[in-house]
């Protein structure tokens, strides 16, 4: 199984690498610098406009007015605050999209340190305000107030390189690309399962191959595949799938020969199953192009030979872990879980309500990769051992993934922070210990 032991208690024995480490944050403060901020900017942030509060150490509001989303303004208004109070601590409510322009102006300020405030932490936060209005200037005092009076709520933002920028972008549209893919491939096999059942099952599960979207594109329906006859159904198939094409040529052909009825809607099926084809093998073809890219990014980060050391995780987990954490910083392995959303939650009232659920929160991206991670690592057999564990305890196959996921991420983070290589467990009796532990 992964290493389970307690990572706190394993900091000092486990040597340092020589790739970049995942920051360890100093609990309940965000510094800038050597100093402590002098005022706080809370900054909602908008496509066109944000709005800014700022508050001193002693609560005093110096500033509470709508910024354009302007640099030269967002860098005026910063250094306007610095000279007249001291070092500035700007947090954001989104550190991305909308957010990156006034997050990377202050990331280029000496005076300045960003943070941000998650949020579900900052709806929490707005309970204890008074009022229920929802306006950007409410919002930015919140942001500026929970920086002054709760520090532990934020979490800094370190300075991102542009690889890691570039990464999150690509990551992003790998993701699109992946539902859009699933969507037209749904599609596709609902349409082939409307007009002829039986060739929806030889078609449908290799629906996403390349020789087949082909064929689909070129002969769209079942009179038009029959029509084609065997040989240039066979050719066509060869072009793309040459070890393929002869078994699956005679599957097609066995299943036209199950149905000779023509179902209604066949005729419109003709139009419409070679475009989504085509979609299909356009949205593959960009994927891999977007994959190719990524994966020339990732092995330029030192962490990647980390990270792909663990079982389970290749180059796309990689990279959405690396868009995900690089730049925040996490006390310890149970705040990094947390913010996953794999952290049990525990509830307990009385006599009656007590136990742990799955969270509801968390950054829903580095979930998914650390439970899909998790999924895959199953054929590692300690990572099986575990799994089969939980659900001989009674858990359904997902708590007993999210709970290999959290363990897994113990690991990971001693990983990160260390630079370390995973390292399967060698001592038997250690590996039987951990066999015994939750």
């Amino acid at each position: 199984m992964e290493d389970l032991r307690n990572v706190d208690a394993e900091r000092d024995h486990l040597p340092a690498g020589q790739h970049e480490q995942m920051p360890v944050r100093e609990k309940g403060w965000v510094h800038v610098g050597a100093s402590s901020p002098a005022v706080f900017v809370g900054l909602d942030v908008g496509k066109s406009d944000h709005h800014a509060v700022a508050v001193t150490a002693a609560g005093k509001t110096v500033y509470d007015k709508a910024l354009p989303n302007d640099e030269a303004r967002l860098r005026a208004i910063l250094e306007e605050l610095a000279t007249a109070h001291g070092p500035v601590l700007m947090v954001v409510d989104q550190p991305a999209t909308i957010g990156a322009l006034p997050v990377t102006v202050a990331q280029a300020m000496e005076s300045v340190t960003v943070a941000y405030l998650p949020g579900l932490a900052m709806r929490r936060i707005a309970d204890l305000h008074p009022g229920t209005a929802k306006t950007d200037a409410r919002d930015a005092l919140i942001i500026a107030e929970a920086a002054r009076t709760m520090p532990h709520t934020l979490r800094e933002i370190r300075v991102d390189e542009a690889q890691i920028a570039e990464l999150a972008v690509l990551a992003g549209f790998d993701d699109d690309l992946a539902a859009q893919i699933t969507a037209t491939s749904n599609r596709l096999r609902g349409m082939l399962t409307q007009i002829h059942p039986a060739l929806e099952r030889v078609l449908g599960p290799r629906v996403g191959h390349p020789a087949v979207a082909d064929l689909l594109t070129r002969y769209p329906t079942p009179a038009k595949l029959a029509a084609a006859g065997r040989g240039h159904v066979r050719a066509r198939l060869r072009k793309h799938a040459p070890r393929l094409a002869e078994t699956l040529t005679e599957e097609i052909f066995t299943a036209l020969g199950r149905q000779t009825v023509v179902v209604v809607g066949t005729e419109a099926a003709a139009t419409v199953v070679p475009i989504l084809a085509g979609q299909l093998a356009a949205l593959t073809t960009q994927r891999a192009q977007v994959a190719s890219q990524v994966e020339v990014l990732v092995e330029a980060r030192p962490l990647s030979e980390v990270l792909t050391s663990m079982p389970g995780i290749g180059v796309r987990t990689t990279a959405r872990i690396l868009t995900e954490v690089v730049g925040k910083d996490f006390a310890d392995a149970g705040h990094l879980a947390s913010y996953a959303g794999i952290a049990p939650v525990t509830r307990r009232s009385g006599t009656s309500i007590r136990g742990e659920h799955a969270p509801r929160g968390g950054n829903k991206r580095l979930k998914r990769a650390l439970f899909l991670s998790a999924f895959a690592s199953l054929h590692h057999a300690p990572s099986r051992a575990y799994y089969d564990r939980k659900r001989a305890q009674g858990k359904h196959h997902n708590q007993a993934i999210i709970a290999l996921a959290r363990r897994r991420t113990d690991v990971l983070f001693a990983m990160l922070r260390d630079g370390t290589l995973y390292q399967d467990p060698t001592d038997p009796q250690t590996a039987s210990s951990m066999a015994l532990a939750a």
